[in-house]
């Protein structure tokens, strides 16, 4: 660990929806912070102005919102910082730490061109980079220059990865990266170092994509006498498919799941145990994540993203969730289906219907498109209903409609109603059971009879019975 105090952030670049593989290492930030009492920051990295739009800056923001991971500081935006990061590349300009760069783009090609013919790495070079005794070209007219970070030119780089273990590149496998655009506009590479040294981030979990961005960011914090950061690269993750889940590969967005009927603390749940393991926990809350998360036992190698498995894990967490909750969000869910209930309906009866349904549900789309069935019109299966609802029932259908309208509106009255019918008829549970199901709820396949029945109310019931 570290002597500085613990402050770890999330830095989204709102050029798309909030992934799974950031919500995942947000997830680890906001987890370590809270693990040992310190602070979690969000910014938002915006210097790619041609891509970066308010939507998406939303969308992170309600993803976040959502999951419940909190943070102490933010959204700070990078676009605001510009002066910040002027006066920074000024100050390595003036101490030789950095230069302006005038190749042409058309120059920079030409050269890896050549290097590629050779069969040499296509590393920049050095052609502007000033030493002693060398004179550089001529600046030419007309020509905006960058700014590139004067790259060590020999030795390692080497940290200890939080996930990885000690990693060491050599200097020479990377060049003089360019640090500011022609524009002014500093490059991640640059400005993410400069954010942490300012914003004093003392570990940093991120994609393991970003392994070979490290080296630079260690370079530049050194030249800038800012203190290191530790490091934690975390494995990609894996779609169906075993390639890379991203954003132009099958990935869908966080707030994509709230809206097919997922609860955040089952995605956190499922999030947390794709990388990362407490013994053999499977199921386990926010408040044990935090518990338990000191940066330790994160796996080296890639994960899969399985739907099914975070199915599973969902419908566990819609069993145990309260009814009252459920409603709130079923209720939603229900006007989507065309269905808008009163505030007292979903305060009253809608937490009932949760109740009875919940264990057979995997989302609340899923408990939603069952409750439809106690607010809208019922459609009953064609093939269920010629195989169940026969003329050899019918009698009993009747017989029982007439004793449900006269009987007392709870269960155990409606209960033994059916009892009275089946003796009069001299039938077993199933056929009468299952005709009474699909005429009510449109399925052979529902709760306790007795039970669908009281909640679903005399009117409708004794209403669907009579189209038998």
């Amino acid at each position: 660990m570290t002597s500085r105090k613990i402050r770890t952030r999330i830095a989204p670049s709102p050029t798309g929806f909030l992934h799974l593989g950031t919500a995942r290492t947000a997830l680890y930030s906001w987890a370590f912070a809270r693990h040992f009492g310190g602070e979690f920051v969000l910014r938002i990295e915006d210097t790619d102005v041609a891509r970066s739009t308010q939507d998406s800056v939303d969308q992170i923001l309600e993803s976040m919102r959502w999951l419940g991971l909190d943070y102490d500081e933010g959204p700070i935006y990078q676009m605001q910082r510009l002066d910040r990061y002027k006066a920074v590349i000024d100050q390595m300009i003036a101490e030789g730490k950095a230069y302006h760069c005038y190749s042409t783009p058309e120059e920079l090609e030409a050269t890896r061109e050549a290097k590629r013919a050779k069969g040499e790495k296509t590393l920049y070079d050095g052609r502007w980079r000033p030493a002693a005794g060398k004179t550089l070209p001529a600046i030419p007219d007309g020509v905006q220059p960058v700014v590139r970070f004067c790259n060590p030119l020999d030795g390692d780089v080497t940290w200890d990865d939080l996930v990885k273990g000690p990693i060491t590149i050599s200097n020479r496998e990377i060049d003089d990266l360019i640090i500011a655009r022609t524009d002014g506009i500093p490059t991640y590479n640059f400005a993410v170092v400069v954010d942490d040294w300012d914003m004093q981030i003392s570990h940093v979990f991120r994609g393991d994509e970003h392994i070979n961005n490290t080296p630079w960011q260690i370079n530049i914090f050194n030249a800038l006498g800012a203190p290191l950061p530790q490091f934690g690269h975390c494995p990609i993750i894996l779609g169906d498919d075993g390639q890379k889940l991203s954003k132009r590969r099958g990935a869908v967005s966080v707030t994509a799941y709230e809206e097919g009927g997922y609860l955040p603390e089952a995605m956190l749940n499922y999030l947390a145990r794709l990388g990362w393991s407490h013994g053999d926990e499977e199921l386990f809350s926010s408040e044990q994540l935090v518990a338990w998360f000191d940066g330790t036992h994160l796996n080296k190698s890639p994960a899969q993203w399985d739907p099914v498995k975070l199915l599973w894990v969902n419908a566990q967490y819609i069993k145990q969730a309260d009814s009252t909750r459920l409603a709130n969000l079923v209720a939603q869910q229900l006007v989507k289906l065309g269905i808008t209930l009163e505030a007292e309906t979903i305060a009253t009866h809608l937490p009932l219907v949760c109740a009875l349904l919940k264990d057979r549900c995997d989302t609340t789309v899923a408990l939603a498109t069952w409750a439809a069935k106690f607010y809208g019109d019922v459609t009953p299966d064609a093939t269920e209903q010629a195989q169940h609802v026969t003329d050899a029932v019918r009698p009993a259908v009747v017989l029982l409609g007439e004793k449900l309208a006269a009987c007392p509106w709870d269960k155990a009255s409606i209960a033994a109603a059916i009892k009275e019918v089946l003796a009069a008829h001299a039938m077993k549970m199933p056929q009468l059971a299952m005709p009474v199901r699909v005429l009510v709820m449109g399925t052979a396949q529902t709760p306790s009879l007795d039970s669908v029945l009281e909640i679903c109310g005399r009117e409708k019931v004794i209403a669907r019975l009579a189209k038998a």
